[in-house]
């Protein structure tokens, strides 16, 4: 299940989930230096992954459709969406992003066609999500 592709409704979007990156960014055209978002199931999960700075640890508790970028320069969004959490909860972490080409608009067969699962149903795209860069004492609004 970790080489696969799968195309389904995250909690911000419809989107590629995947735990390869190299396969993500195969898909999307994208430069390779180019960060993924890392979606986790629950926060002990996070805490496998990264220490949360202490005075920013209730804002991610808290936060719904928020990605959050830690000190070392790692991004993680907490999922807690039912339907998506279905997916993560059998995988406990993938990277996410949207799915399409990278800079173009969303294309519902470029979509299918390139992932290896579609999770259905498949609604449509909302907002993307809002992203804090977390210092150890500051918070900054990026998206």
């Amino acid at each position: 299940m970790e080489n696969k592709v799968f195309l389904t409704q995250t909690d911000t979007t419809i989107g590629f989930v995947s735990q390869n990156a190299d396969k993500l960014t195969e898909i999307k055209q994208r430069p390779p230096h180019k960060y993924y978002i890392k979606a986790v199931n629950s926060l002990h999960t996070l805490k496998t992954f990264t220490r949360v700075p202490h005075i920013h640890k209730n804002k991610v508790r808290r936060a719904k459709k928020t990605t959050f970028i830690m000190p070392s320069g790692d991004s993680y969004r907490v999922i807690k969406d039912k339907h998506h959490l279905l997916l993560l909860d059998r995988l406990k972490w993938a990277y996410t992003t949207s799915a399409n080409l990278s800079n173009e608009a969303y294309d519902e067969s470029f979509a299918r066609e390139m992932a290896d699962v579609i999770i259905e149903p498949i609604k449509e795209t909302k907002q993307a999500s809002s992203i804090y860069k977390l210092g150890k004492n500051t918070l900054r609004k990026i998206r």
